[in-house]
């Protein structure tokens, strides 16, 4: 298989796919060249946190890439073609590989990960559920709303992450679920400019109104005191996901313990940045340099954490 070919190639079924006797699997060959593909598109998208950190045993990043790779083709159906016959047709080969038979290079990866490690298709098919609701985005009118979406745009992650490391109980599944909310909150919070301007707005209407702020308000960037009251709140919600989930570094091996640090120290980060322009999303996008990130590392390393 030219893994590039089969990207760049239509994902339309051929006439009696779904009732095609499996291929082979692939040849060592072609399964390098998959896993480079994925290895590939998680390089050239930036992200607030890496991509399978540097602190991540080297053997486990292609995994990594490969779960990567899956969720950002998916997101871009949505968030960038708005195509949800493009997100059907993505299950469709979900589908195919679990069935034993993938075809794009991406479910090519997935599939051999997914069976090293034994990963249920659940949370693959969870992350389609989110990016299916961004096609008809709504907000959220209470902040439980917006926990559970993030039980599908977010947490799914976390556990695959756990998957790939042997962890399969529901204790530390529930760790990795907050610090993945608290991840994501921390995103949302930290954009709320850059999602205003894409029609999306996170912040749950029934604390908009509480603390006196409209969506006029917003659009007219207006960052007085009732946005700041506002976005303490929010933060505040956001830090206590984050710390109380960094608990699960103490429950798995070193392998897996620095990532979750990072991760968790990550969104800790970007929350006290917020807090130093002010809350005034608007004006400064909060954000992470090289240094930042560094520091983050060595604190991952130590095991230490800053709220």
């Amino acid at each position: 298989m030219d893994a590039e070919r089969a990207a760049n190639s239509t994902c339309a079924d051929p006439p009696g796919a779904r009732t095609a006797i499996p291929p082979a699997p692939p040849d060592d060959a072609a399964l390098a060249q998959a896993y480079e593909f994925c290895s590939r598109m998680a390089r050239a998208h930036y992200e607030n946190f890496t991509v399978a950190s540097w602190l991540m045993p080297r053997a486990m990043r292609k995994h990594m890439h490969a779960i990567y790779a899956y969720a950002r083709m998916a997101d871009d159906f949505a968030d960038e073609e708005h195509d949800p016959a493009k997100l059907d047709q993505w299950e469709r080969e979900l589908d195919f590989a679990y069935a034993g038979a993938p075809r794009h290079p991406v479910f090519v990866a997935l599939a051999d990960t997914a069976r090293r490690f034994d990963i249920p298709r659940e949370p693959f098919a969870d992350l389609l559920r989110a990016f299916r609701s961004d096609l008809d985005f709504r907000g959220f009118d209470t902040f439980d709303e917006l926990l559970g979406y993030s039980r599908y745009s977010a947490n799914p992650v976390g556990r695959l992450v756990l998957y790939l490391f042997g962890y399969r109980d529901h204790d530390r599944q529930l760790l990795s679920d907050q610090v993945c909310s608290g991840l994501q909150f921390a995103n949302f919070w930290q954009d709320v400019a850059v999602d205003l301007e894409k029609g999306r707005v996170y912040l749950p209407r029934d604390d908009m109104r509480r603390f006196g702020v409209s969506l006029e308000d917003l659009r007219l960037h207006n960052a007085d005191s009732k946005f700041a009251a506002l976005m303490r709140h929010e933060i505040a919600r956001a830090r206590e996901l984050l710390v109380s989930g960094a608990a699960l570094g103490k429950l798995v091996d070193n392998r897996l313990s620095r990532d979750i640090m990072m991760f968790a120290g990550g969104g800790l980060a970007i929350l006290r940045a917020i807090e130093s322009v002010d809350y005034d999303v608007f004006s400064h996008r909060p954000s992470l340099g090289k240094l930042d990130y560094l520091r983050l590392g060595w604190r991952a390393l130590r095991g230490r954490l800053e709220t």
